[in-house]
């Protein structure tokens, strides 16, 4: 990867700040005071955030972490319920679209780059739906997880629900769920549900990051979407995804780039990402 200097927004004092550094994007929720607790004014900038990254053709992959001592405790309910109008506003969506509260998390999945959670502290409720929609997650091995809407007479929610059925035997999903059960960041790395744990996740996020820079960027995306896109395709959706997916990479710029290089026995040198 290229380096760069980074480049902090105007307004430090924002409940999420956006960094980039390179060819990483760092999104940090900026609430440490509160644990990071998730209101609604953080709901718009991280929404905010995840649109602007979508555009950026430059980037290779996106860091989420929390700022201070904690990923995220939740959401901040105290904060967010103070609004029951727009509370409602975010809630209420048409038969055939997501609300506002699934559409903060379903978002980072939707970004043609990797995006990694870096665990630390807690990582609760929403924190933790915002997590696994992450394509990789990286926790200090005693972080502490939990699906905590059991607690408060709910079930989980904002788009949690799809990458906690991918990642989880529904026995164990079921059994985190129903109780909210606290575990550690060593445990829920080995129940599935975080990438890896380790004494330092960011450094261990940044060591995967350079692995996947050296890949082609479109293939990366290519990917991310061949991947989502099957979860729960029939066959023949599936196929038709991967030979769409796969056309479009033979015609793609950085292809020929990696192709010439593998042949040539050479470092890549690639353009910026073209698909997605």
């Amino acid at each position: 990867m290229t380096s760069a200097a980074r480049t902090t927004p105007a307004d430090a004092g924002s409940r999420v700040i956006m960094e980039i550094d390179g060819a990483v994007a760092y999104v940090t929720l900026n609430r440490p005071d509160k644990l990071n607790g998730i209101d609604l004014d953080t709901i718009d900038e991280l929404i905010a955030a995840a649109t602007t990254l979508q555009q950026n053709t430059e980037i290779r992959a996106v860091v989420l972490q929390g700022k201070g001592r904690s990923f995220c405790a939740g959401l901040d309910f105290a904060s967010a319920f103070q609004d029951k109008k727009r509370v409602a506003r975010y809630f209420f969506a048409g038969p055939r679209t997501v609300n506002r509260f699934q559409r903060v998390n379903q978002v980072w999945r939707e970004l043609p780059v990797p995006v990694i959670a870096v665990v630390q502290g807690h990582c609760y409720g929403a924190g933790l739906q915002l997590a696994s929609c992450a394509d990789f997650r990286f926790t200090t091995r005693d972080a502490t997880w939990s699906i905590l809407e059991a607690k408060w007479g709910l079930v989980p929610d904002m788009a949690g629900t799809v990458p906690f059925s991918e990642l989880l035997p529904a026995d164990v999903l079921m059994r985190l769920a129903m109780t909210g059960e606290q575990i550690s960041g060593e445990r829920a790395a080995e129940l599935g549900l975080a990438t890896e744990a380790s004494p330092d996740p960011l450094a261990a996020a940044l060591e995967l990051v350079e692995q996947i820079a050296q890949r082609s960027p479109d293939s990366v995306a290519a990917t991310k979407r061949l991947v989502y896109g099957t979860r729960r395709g029939g066959l023949r959706a599936t196929y038709r995804l991967e030979r769409r997916l796969q056309s479009a990479m033979f015609k793609a710029r950085n292809t020929a780039i990696a192709r010439k290089a593998g042949t040539a026995k050479q470092t890549p040198v690639f353009g910026p990402r073209t698909f997605g």
